[in-house]
């Protein structure tokens, strides 16, 4: 016997999720316009962050395998692609929230006191399966640690925490993941665990430097026409040569302990080498990824500042409903949380493709016919 036909409004639930905007009261009759907005617009932010969620577990997961199947990268690609979709979604959202006056506001804002926005557990997921580490954040003002903002008044655990506390004890980040997969890239046809390895990798690190002092050396003198005086000449090296020892040392890993100095500075070759020669077939998806993450990223840094700059608009620089300093801390997650900082850090000493040095062995970066 058939089924009872499925309708719209039972598969997407629409009666019970109508009825999710009534806040502290019962009856959504009673409260105003500017109220119900606000209810709807952090609701709808949340099921934002439930779909980010899903998307990065997914690409954790295709990149928490050795190797990765090179037919998954596409997949992974959509995922973060999606997720910045999301959250610029996501930062859209603020401009409805500043349709808000201050005292269309404040009507209403005792009522969420001490409730913060703080306390968006899927938010903190976010930024915890993403990579970002525990010594980077930003305290509210008043917690031990930003768990606690997560506990009932009273102290006990809470569905938010337990949330939370869930995700931290996953085994892997997205950060962590995608840095094992980097430092199995093959460098000048060289994978690690291959006899020499090491030397192959040391030896492309300087190739590089040196095409980078070279390209540095001919801004240098570019930009010497406009130096008015020695001083400025003299500015203007120490400027260059600084950027030229800037590069050596971020390959070096020297801002890196001492023991973890060899992975790192084999991951930040990787980088250097996918976006230097991306044009390589086997590259092209790779490349594909490391210029995906860092548009996530870019977009997670954009909805921290759109939302540090919408409090702003609407309630200046007063204490948040939970205690934080408000502004002065969104201000402060937008200039520190920042996970890919390598990917970010990179950009500053690539090169135009006419300047690197050649590839040696390109035909190990083409697709094999018949596999």
């Amino acid at each position: 016997m058939a089924g009872k036909p499925t309708t719209y409004w039972d598969y997407i639930q629409v009666e019970q999720l109508l009825a999710l905007q009534t806040g502290l009261d019962a009856d959504e009759t009673r409260i105003s316009n500017d109220e119900v907005l606000f209810i709807t617009v952090h609701q709808i932010d949340e099921l934002w962050f439930k779909l980010i969620l899903r998307e990065l577990v997914m690409v954790r997961d295709c990149f928490d395998r050795s190797p990765v199947p090179e037919q998954a990268l596409a997949s992974a690609v959509r995922g973060i692609r999606r997720t910045s979709m999301l959250l610029r979604n996501v930062a859209q959202h603020f401009e409805l929230m500043e349709s808000m006056t201050t005292r269309d506001y404040l009507a209403f804002r005792d009522k969420l006191s001490p409730a913060s926005g703080f306390q968006s557990a899927q938010l903190r997921e976010i930024e915890i399966l993403l990579g970002l580490d525990s010594t980077q954040r930003v305290a509210m003002g008043h917690e031990n640690s930003y768990l606690d903002a997560l506990r009932d008044p009273e102290g006990k655990a809470t569905p938010a925490l337990r949330r939370v506390e869930s995700r931290l004890r996953e085994p892997n980040t997205l950060k962590q993941v995608i840095d094992e997969w980097l430092y199995r890239t093959p460098i000048q046809g060289s994978h690690p665990g291959d006899e020499g390895d090491e030397g192959v990798v040391a030896q492309f690190i300087a190739d590089y430097l040196e095409a980078h002092r070279r390209q540095v050396g001919r801004q240098t003198q570019s930009n010497q026409v406009q130096a008015h005086n020695p001083e400025d000449v003299a500015r203007l090296h120490r400027r260059f040569e600084e950027e030229i020892a800037s590069a050596r040392r971020f390959l070096a890993a020297e801002d890196r302990p001492t023991e973890e100095r060899p992975r790192v500075s084999r991951i930040r070759a990787a980088i250097v080498f996918i976006e230097s020669y991306r044009e390589l077939p086997l590259l092209a998806w790779p490349r594909e990824i490391v210029d995906g993450v860092v548009e996530m990223e870019q977009a997670f840094l954009i909805f921290r500042q759109r939302h540090a700059r919408m409090v702003e608009r609407v309630i200046g620089r007063r204490v948040g409903t939970g205690g934080s300093t408000g502004v002065d801390y969104l201000d402060q997650t937008a200039l520190r949380y920042r996970v890919f900082s390598d990917l970010w850090a990179v950009r500053t000493l690539l090169m135009r493709r006419e300047a690197l040095p050649p590839v040696r062995r390109p035909e190990l970066y083409d697709f094999v016919e018949g596999l």
